[in-house]
């Protein structure tokens, strides 16, 4: 009885609605709505099928409001965009939606914190897509998603868009959503599929809900491509989500101290905390080097490092007050991107001192971990014999050996490739102990095979049916003395697909451009000295660009290379050290117009090795983030 009860109560659900929301779809069907074609029907139902299958009711609750900014205001009608501030209906349970209104203060209005249902506001239009079981929708939507194969979200759902309106009487009327609205629902949600994921989650909870998982402040801008039924004059469109919904960079402090942003407040404000490491720094303001000891930094933020207290002043008024507490929010995923895995020290102030706790200071391909051999040039040290005397004499079963990974791994079998998550699953495919620093090394030719099989859907296909494909790898530096790890990508392959390596920069020695050096039959590496802007008409075509720890906001010589690059219209990757440096780099990248279509993300594969930037105490890492575009 008890059984039949929860069946009828769930079908209940299912038909009637229940929990926040306004109740299930209305039945409104696609096909009616004028102007419309099949194939922009196709592209909605599978961008609300990429929604869907990322979760993003697992985290956010109705209380999660978000800012959405689709292109200009100007690319709209009304010369505003319709729908701003954007909802997540469903979990809490019941009715599984996306709600969409046209500010954040009618949200607010129909969200009531003491309930959980949502009120009902007069004359408030809410733009929504529900997600509907199968079997519920009515006869006409059915009938829409057999005739066209429609994609399903999940296993048994469609979404079901209409625009409901609520009258003073309390009913609530719909109306089909028009074409303007449709495209804008579409770039929403192929834009929340991708940078949802990216939330981090703050200390603190939200007062008086304790079912709800409060969120640092965010804001991510991705190019979402318009299908070609749905492109008007840009094939891609800019989308920028905020979390709260106005959260931007330029943010004001909650400190009453900063409210007229005099110079004498400021220093209310700031209070110029001491550095406490020792090292020599640079100040963000005039570049002048300071000793940690004797630098003052952002007491709000605690991120950018100063002199003294002029220059933090005259940064403050120039700059530092738009980005405060963006960086205050990177500085607090300090803990998230710290790696706990491995037992050897993972803090770097000093490289020398670093290796030399390890026992591989000024040895094997350790040398270019410090700035001893600085007056080499990159690519000309001395290789070592064995692997054993490359990896600065780690003892045996301490670094990766030459051999299939088969024969370490007997769960692993030839000809199946391997698809790595982590340093954890890879030091364990590798059978390494944790106290083996080879990952920061490593963390180049992983990060070039993590993109190759996972971030990039093209090079991933290709290597799958045994194809071959080539990577043009930017700028190199001390890649060029680390050739031997990359022979590691060749037995992560496992005997499936081949990897050419095209490396080409400014750095590469005269003796080494035009060599190939090969280190197995899978994995291929050659060099090319020169600017690349200037070589990619002699180089083979290639199917990714990728760049690592590229600082492309810092060399002029970058804005020809991705001028090439966007010629080329393939994928391309880029890792750099920061947070902060990314997203420079997105700004490069979007003014070489470039589309970003990988939002900046941690690297699974970054160093796990924390480093000091020049002129911040912002969390830094070797290949510490990426990014990618036309992907």
């Amino acid at each position: 009885m008890d059984l039949h009860l929860k069946n009828l109560f769930g079908r209940f659900q299912d038909q009637f609605g229940s929990g926040p929301g306004l109740g299930p779809g209305s039945g409104v069907c696609l096909m009616k709505v004028e102007g419309i074609s099949p194939n922009m029907i196709h592209s909605i139902f599978r961008a609300s099928a990429s929604l869907y299958r990322s979760e993003p009711w697992k985290r956010l609750r109705p209380g999660h409001l978000f800012g959405v900014r689709v292109g200009k205001d100007s690319d709209w009608s009304g010369k505003r965009q319709p729908f701003q501030c954007v909802q997540f209906i469903g979990g809490d349970g019941g009715d599984i939606a996306i709600y969409m209104y046209r500010s954040m203060s009618y949200a607010l209005k129909m969200s009531d914190d003491d309930s959980r249902e949502m009120g009902r506001v007069p004359n408030v239009e809410v733009l929504r897509v529900t997600y509907e079981v199968e079997s519920l929708i009515l006869p006409c939507n059915k009938r829409m998603v057999k005739s066209l194969s429609l994609e399903v979200s999940g296993t048994d759902r469609f979404p079901v868009i209409d625009v409901a309106r609520c009258m003073n009487s309390g009913e609530l009327q719909f109306r089909h959503p028009t074409l303007e609205e449709l495209r804008l629902v579409f770039a929403v949600m192929k834009a929340l599929s991708l940078v949802h994921p990216l939330l981090v989650q703050g200390e603190k909870q939200v007062k008086g809900l304790p079912r709800m998982v409060k969120f640092s402040p965010f804001i991510e801008t991705v190019d979402v491509q318009w299908p070609p039924e749905m492109f008007k004059g840009h094939d891609f469109v800019a989308v920028t989500v905020s979390h709260p919904p106005g959260q931007s960079y330029e943010q004001e402090w909650n400190k009453t101290a900063v409210m007229t942003r005099d110079d004498d407040e400021l220093e209310l404000a700031s209070g110029m905390t001491k550095g406490t490491e020792v090292g020599l720094r640079k100040c963000t303001m005039c570049d002048k080097a300071v000793h940690r000891d004797e630098s003052v930094c952002c007491s709000h933020c605690r991120a950018t490092i100063y002199c003294g207290s002029e220059c933090e002043k005259r940064h403050w008024r120039e700059m530092h007050r738009s980005v405060c507490n963006l960086y205050e929010a990177m500085m607090g995923r300090e803990e998230e991107i710290k790696m706990n895995i491995f037992t050897f020290s993972c803090y770097a102030e000093n490289p020398c001192e670093w290796l030399e706790s390890l026992g591989v200071h000024k040895k094997g391909m350790w040398r270019r971990q410090c700035s001893c051999y600085s007056q080499r040039p990159f690519g000309l040290l001395q290789d070592s014999s064995s692997d054993a005397e490359s990896w600065g004499g780690l003892q045996e079963g301490e670094y990766p050996q030459d051999l299939p990974i088969q024969n370490l791994n007997n769960e692993r079998s030839q000809g199946m490739m391997i698809f790595l998550s982590d340093w954890s699953y890879y030091y364990d495919v590798r059978c390494l102990p944790p106290s083996s620093p080879v990952s920061d090394i490593l963390s180049y030719p992983l990060t070039l095979y993590h993109i190759l099989t996972t971030l990039s859907t093209h090079s991933k296909n290709l290597l799958l049916k045994g194809k071959e494909v080539t990577v043009h790898y930017l700028g190199p530096e001390r890649e060029l003395d680390w050739i031997k790890a990359f022979a590691e990508i060749n037995h992560l392959l496992n005997g499936l697909g081949t990897v050419q390596i095209i490396m080409v920069g400014p750095e590469v020695p005269s003796d080494l451009s035009g060599t190939i050096a090969t280190n197995n039959s899978r994995v291929k590496v050659s060099f090319v000295k020169g600017l690349y802007q200037e070589e990619v008409t002699y180089l083979t075509s290639p199917d990714i660009v990728v760049a690592l720890n590229c600082d492309l906001d810092r060399y002029s010589s970058w804005s020809g290379a991705l001028e090439a690059v966007n010629n080329l219209r393939i994928p391309g990757f880029f890792t750099d050290k920061t947070e902060d440096a990314c997203g420079n780099a997105k700004a490069v990248l979007r003014n070489a117009g470039l589309n970003i279509s990988h939002p900046v993300a941690p690297n699974p594969f970054r160093s796990p090795v924390r480093t000091l930037a020049e002129s911040s105490n912002l969390p830094c890492y070797s290949n510490g983030f990426v990014l990618g575009v036309n992907t």
